[in-house]
């Protein structure tokens, strides 16, 4: 399912306003920083601390017996949410984790190659550093400019592929600035090839519609506790159904020979807190009743609000294409002549925001990441203080 342009009328402020009082307050700071972790909606917490009572009476029973018989129910909702089938899916607990099943877990031997870019999630390019330390596969580097259009990033993956190219993995929405990639289209071209590929979702999952199916990857993996608003401590990994029985666990299973997704569950870790999952079906419920469209469209929104109301700031650049279909609520930007790390000191210690410094490669900058609970007149707090903090600098 490709991501379409936003012909929805906007709600109401009043509807954004009921949003918020649907959330924490989030004291002391301002929190410009939910692609790292957002709040979870008044009723997720809610339903957690009930089950984490409910534990307490009997834990043995009320968690294996009870919460955890609703695990397969909570993987139907997901599927339908995301368009796989549920025996496709493994609850985990964040993206690094269900990443790491696939890194780990796919067969490869000596010299196979496998195409990695600088911008992907720092874990994800270690835990292949390490296969290949530990393995001598090769791990080849693609290379391309965020701010480049489509076509020269595709192109980028094309020319590293070679005869040895086994797996590629890819990053649907870059961490570091928002930038949407061309998942479906390069998975095309892998697929023609014969070539794995695995699919960081974090950033993009809830944030917009997305079909596994239409896709076309082997591997999914994404955390539930950013743009959905699970608890912390929830992820989803997605294996294609013909890739199961070939993937290794992570972790070894309490079961002589795992069958089916079900190696891949959170359960392997041993005990572990049921409560947490408790919260992913009220999540579901709660991202449902206001809409993924909808949901994109306001990110969109308050993004293109506080960058266009950023561009009289002298200096300002934003390092993430803007006039896209796949806009997020993921930015990043820098002031020329301003130090960023300084800037977000500054902006947290005497105005009580948070953004986050973030650097890879040759860029740097600040990222702003604001969720569907906020309201446009935080934005304009962030914008003012950002002017004062560059105009005193200067």
């Amino acid at each position: 399912m490709q991501t379409q342009d936003i012909d929805l009328p906007e709600p109401s402020d009043d509807f954004w306003r009921d949003v918020r009082r649907q959330y924490p307050e989030q004291r002391p700071f301002l929190n410009l920083n939910n692609a790292a972790v957002s709040p979870t909606p008044l009723p997720v917490e809610d339903a957690v601390v009930k089950a984490f009572r409910f534990i307490g009476n009997n834990p043995d029973v009320n968690m294996w017996e009870r919460l955890d018989t609703e695990l397969p129910h909570v993987k139907r909702q997901l599927a339908s949410l995301i368009d796989c089938a549920p025996e496709e899916i493994a609850l985990n607990r964040n993206a690094s984790e269900g990443l790491a099943n696939a890194i780990f877990g796919i067969p490869l031997k000596r010299n196979d190659e496998v195409l990695i870019a600088d911008w992907d999630y720092p874990s994800v390019r270690a835990a292949w550093a390490q296969r290949q330390v530990r393995e001598g596969i090769e791990v080849k580097p693609v290379k391309f400019d965020l701010m480049g259009d489509d076509d020269a990033i595709i192109e980028a993956y094309r020319r590293a592929i070679s005869p040895k190219t086994r797996v590629i993995q890819l990053t649907h929405m870059i961490h570091w600035t928002g930038r949407g990639l061309p998942i479906q289209r390069l998975c095309a071209i892998a697929a023609s090839a014969g070539i794995t590929t695995i699919v960081d979702a974090a950033q993009s999952f809830a944030q917009m519609p997305i079909s596994f199916r239409e896709l076309g990857c082997d591997f999914f993996a994404t955390s539930l506790h950013k743009w959905l608003g699970a608890p912390v401590g929830n992820g989803m990994l997605i294996v294609k159904r013909d890739r199961i029985d070939e993937t290794w666990p992570l972790l070894a299973t309490f079961d002589d020979k795992p069958d089916g997704i079900g190696k891949f569950d959170q359960w392997n870790l041993g005990t572990y807190n049921s409560a947490m999952q408790a919260g992913i079906l009220p999540a579901l419920q709660f991202h449902e009743r206001i809409g993924t469209a909808r949901i994109q469209a306001r990110l969109q929104a308050l993004t293109k609000y506080w960058i266009s109301a950023a561009t009289s700031i002298k200096g300002f650049r934003v390092h993430t294409p803007i006039d896209v279909p796949e806009l997020s609520g993921v930015s990043l930007f820098s002031v020329a002549d301003h130090d960023a790390k300084s800037i977000e000191s500054t902006l947290r210690s005497e105005y009580q925001i948070h953004v986050k410094y973030r650097r890879v490669a040759d860029l740097e900058g600040l990222r702003v990441s604001p969720h569907i609970y906020m309201l446009k007149e935080e934005l304009d707090r962030f914008v003012s203080a950002l002017a004062a903090v560059t105009a005193r600098a200067a």
